[in-house]
């Protein structure tokens, strides 16, 4: 069974956040991932999932200076008292929002680093990632981590999936688990259903986008209903996260997905 969630982060931007919980559970949509939720008091985003009967299905950990241009801690040297803190802020949060899962970004290389500096960042991803994998199977959560294609995103540590899939094996953590985002993977990859097939075991979240504007998924080179019939014969009950930018009014784009329970106006 296909369920779908909205990412808030990018989608129903006509209303003011909080407003848009209830503006995805009226297009149809049972669930809701977003970049971060430290804006908001967990008691302020409880309400409005309850308010809505929404589940709240992941968001990211605190990424450092996201404003500054920072993109997350996990791979940065240096910087691991304040990603274990990041940790610990996020899995509050999941506990008072019942949130199954969250997304360590890993963070950019500096521009222009050489063989030493990447192997720095492996060793502080690998020990980051063990310390958030064990705390978070403490309150029953899983990690996940997501190769992010270096176009939009210049400089991020992880951008392959072959890459992530080692990082999965050197952790060796059973709730460390893979974001599988299908737009950054056709743009670094391709071969979307191969690759899904081929690490199904690990994928702990899905995220759609249509490539390479972003836009609704019904729009550019990716065939997202060979992608969900695929999925459903591969047995996959977990969430995919809506995670593009509409080209107009939100709703007016969903009828891409009406055969999985959205509605349009």
């Amino acid at each position: 069974m296909i369920r779908l969630a909205a990412n808030l982060s990018m989608l129903f931007n006509e209303h003011a956040f909080i407003d848009r919980f209830a503006a995805a559970a009226d297009a149809g949509f049972k669930g809701v991932e977003y970049l971060f939720p430290y804006a908001f008091s967990p008691e302020e985003l409880r309400h409005a999932l309850q308010e809505t009967q929404l589940e709240q299905v992941l968001f990211n950990l605190p990424p450092g200076d996201w404003d500054g241009g920072e993109r997350g801690l996990a791979s940065l040297p240096g910087r691991e008292g304040e990603f274990r803190d990041s940790v610990v802020e996020a899995l509050r949060y999941a506990e008072a929002l019942n949130c199954p899962r969250v997304h360590a970004m890993a963070g950019l290389l500096p521009e222009g680093a050489d063989a030493a500096t990447k192997a720095e960042h492996q060793v502080a991803y690998i020990r980051n990632l063990r310390f958030a994998a064990g705390e978070a199977a403490k309150v029953g959560r899983e990690v996940l981590i997501e190769p992010i294609n270096t176009r939009d995103m210049p400089g991020f540590f992880l951008s392959r999936q072959a890459q992530a899939m080692a990082v999965l094996d050197e952790v060796g953590a059973e709730n460390l688990k893979l974001q599988f985002d299908l737009y950054h993977c056709q743009i670094m990859d391709g071969d979307l259903i191969r690759h899904l097939e081929r690490q199904f075991s690990a994928i702990g979240h899905i995220q759609v986008a249509g490539v390479p504007e972003r836009h609704e998924p019904n729009v550019g080179e990716v065939h997202y209903p060979a992608i969900f019939e695929r999925l459903s014969a591969l047995g996959y009950t977990g969430w995919i996260g809506c995670e593009y930018r509409p080209k107009a009014e939100t709703r007016a784009g969903l009828g891409w997905g009406k055969a999985w329970g959205l509605t349009t106006h």
